[in-house]
């Protein structure tokens, strides 16, 4: 994951602000949570379905970090277990496809993004991809779903096509 997830590209396109409170939808070993450290944000957040992607991707940061600005969970797109309208920034990458309701992924998503907040799910794609992420593209029927699904609930809705990456950008 940590080698076909271009996550400098995804990092560019989520714009963290300083003091911004940022959550990673799917965060797996952590490649994201890495890049999002050294970022001015306030509190970098996560939730995976995965006990072991957990463990692994809290590995790199000591228990003190862990304990205040980096809060790394179980849970998944449709139920993140965080109160209404806390982050700034929240992200998905490459896992939007693996979702198993669409419509209640993207409905809690906007329930934790805050008023003026954005969303951003990045998927393989691009303009020049990988073969690997040529092969794990999604067809323009999936992404067409997804864009229609945003949409639905968020105010502004664009779709970008970076070298590798196809981002759906959502403010609410």
């Amino acid at each position: 994951m940590l080698w076909t997830n271009r996550q400098e590209e995804v990092l560019g396109l989520l714009d963290v602000r300083a003091g911004a409170e940022v959550l990673e939808v799917g965060y797996g070993p952590g490649g994201l949570i890495r890049l999002l450290e050294p970022t001015r944000a306030r509190r970098i957040c996560g939730v995976d379905p995965s006990p072991q992607m957990r463990d692994v991707a809290s590995r790199p940061h000591s228990e003190e970090v862990l304990a205040g600005r980096i809060d790394l969970r179980l849970g998944t797109a449709a139920d993140t277990g965080f109160p209404d309208e806390v982050f700034d920034r929240v992200v998905s990458v490459n896992n939007v496809a693996l979702w198993p309701d669409l419509g209640a992924g993207v409905a809690e998503l906007h329930r934790v993004t805050r008023p003026g907040g954005r969303l951003l799910i990045a998927c393989h794609g691009g303009t020049r991809p990988t073969f690997l992420s040529r092969s794990n593209a999604l067809s323009e029927d999936k992404l067409d779903r997804i864009e229609r699904a945003l949409r639905g609930v968020f105010s502004e809705v664009s779709r970008e096509d970076s070298t590798s990456l196809t981002s759906f950008t959502a403010v609410r």
